[in-house]
């Protein structure tokens, strides 16, 4: 008998295939667990939104969410006055406007030196610098504030100034250095055979290319210390020098009364400003380093 003449054995049946409907199932499950999530963290940041605009129009207003009836502006005309809106408001721009220029110019100047140059210290101090944007400030306010009484530098506007810019510089620098690296050096190779010096190139060829990023350094700079109370309450001891960030803390009486319709006008009009700034520089938010053909050649 060859082996041709063998009987084949049986194939084993196959096995039934498994229903497919479980799966578009599960991934159904899974969308709405997490769209269910996000409608909750969305809802955490909407809820207070809402009731801050109601509130502001709303001459009864309380803590919950209520719609305004009927409808009035009372709660703007109570605190649109010179001691609780326009002297805190105008201070607060002074100092966090003046320590934005400072944080901006020397961010740049730090940032170029790290972005352009060698040198064995580089990662240590943009180690140190990053070490220093997650430092609280509460930590070292006590010895801030010995330090300003010895330099009579306390209940001063300029030293307060000074103090808020060196707060936000780590993370100025840091962010700067970064913009500043997607600029082509080439370019100032270019600038640099033209005879121009490096600061002429950094003014003349990488700022204008970088705008973008400035925009991005300066909004979030002036946003970190329009937000910032610890600082100011703690160095400014006179009224009439308090920013905005402060005074609204006068709105919290200490039997616990509170005016939420005057509370909710002027935390519209202190968002005002960081709005505004939003918007002027949305332009260079949505701009692009845009290179092309410059490097050719």
């Amino acid at each position: 008998m060859t082996a041709t003449d063998l009987p084949s054995r049986p194939r084993a049946a196959k096995a039934p295939a498994a229903p497919t409907t479980a799966r578009p199932h599960r991934r159904w499950v899974g969308r709405s667990v997490v769209n269910a999530v996000l409608l909750v963290i969305a809802a955490g940041y909407v809820v207070p939104l809402l009731w801050v605009l109601l509130a502001a129009f709303n001459g009864t207003a309380g803590l919950g969410v209520d719609w305004p009836a009927p409808w009035t502006l009372d709660n703007f005309r109570a605190v649109l006055d010179e001691d609780t809106t326009y002297r805190p408001m105008w201070n607060g721009l002074v100092l966090c406007g003046s320590a934005t220029i400072i944080t901006m110019v020397c961010s740049v100047l730090a940032a170029y030196p790290l972005s352009r140059y060698r040198s064995r210290f580089k990662r240590p101090f943009l180690l140190t610098v990053l070490f220093s944007t997650g430092l609280p400030i509460t930590a070292i306010m006590v010895p801030v504030y010995g330090l300003f009484v010895q330099l009579n530098l306390i209940d001063t506007t300029s030293g307060t100034i000074l103090f808020m810019a060196t707060t936000a510089l780590p993370i100025a620098i840091w962010l700067a250095k970064n913009f500043m690296d997607a600029v082509p050096i080439e370019l100032e190779e270019a600038a640099w055979t033209d005879g121009a010096s490096p600061m002429k190139a950094l003014r003349h060829v990488v700022l204008p290319l970088m705008w973008p990023g400035l925009a991005v350094v300066a909004l979030y700079t002036f946003i970190g210390l329009w937000g910032n109370f610890f600082v100011p309450f703690i160095l400014l001891l006179s009224n009439d020098q308090l920013p905005a960030s402060v005074s609204i803390y006068t709105f919290f009486s200490q039997y616990g009364q509170v005016v939420y319709g005057e509370l909710a006008a002027y935390s519209l009009l202190y968002s005002l400003p960081a709005v505004l700034l939003y918007l002027l520089l949305s332009r260079r938010l949505g701009g692009a380093f845009t290179f092309g053909g410059a490097v050719k050649g």
